[in-house]
């Protein structure tokens, strides 16, 4: 199950940054979505798990795709045991660049969405209870 929240503000180039800390079982994501179209059914997400795993990816319609690698990585930039995480995503032109605790994870370039909302998307897989907090959400201008 994977929800997502949107303010309702449309950007083209955007910052986002927020603070985000993750309870209930590890095997999760969650992290930030930028244009997303008003349907929401078309976006990409940055999005990390309470392992240590990230990734960058975009939702079409009802398929999910990866667009840095076939599935998560594991990096040591990710804080676990339910410690916060800053990230930072941004999304300018084609590229889409995903930081963790100030860290670069993933650089990729898609040009399939070029402007929509932004927004906060949590997900569970095997087991139900992930408890996502998001503190200090800052969308800016690059």
């Amino acid at each position: 199950t994977d929800l997502f929240a949107n303010p309702g503000v449309q950007f083209s180039d955007v910052r986002i940054e927020v603070e985000a800390t993750a309870g209930g079982p590890d095997d999760n994501i969650f992290g930030v979505i930028c244009r997303s179209n008003s349907v929401g059914d078309q976006y990409y997400f940055f999005v990390i798990s309470s392992d240590g795993y990230y990734g960058i990816g975009k939702v079409d319609g009802q398929e999910q795709k990866l667009l840095n690698a076939d599935k998560l990585i594991p990096s040591e930039a990710i804080r676990q045991n339910r410690l916060t995480n800053v990230l930072r995503a941004e999304c300018i032109g084609d590229r889409l660049v995903f930081y963790v605790n100030d860290q670069l994870l993933a650089d990729v370039a898609d040009s399939s969405y070029a402007l929509g909302d932004i927004g906060l998307t949590a997900g569970s897989f095997d087991e139900p209870d992930v408890d996502v907090h998001f503190d200090n959400l800052v969308a800016t201008k690059p």
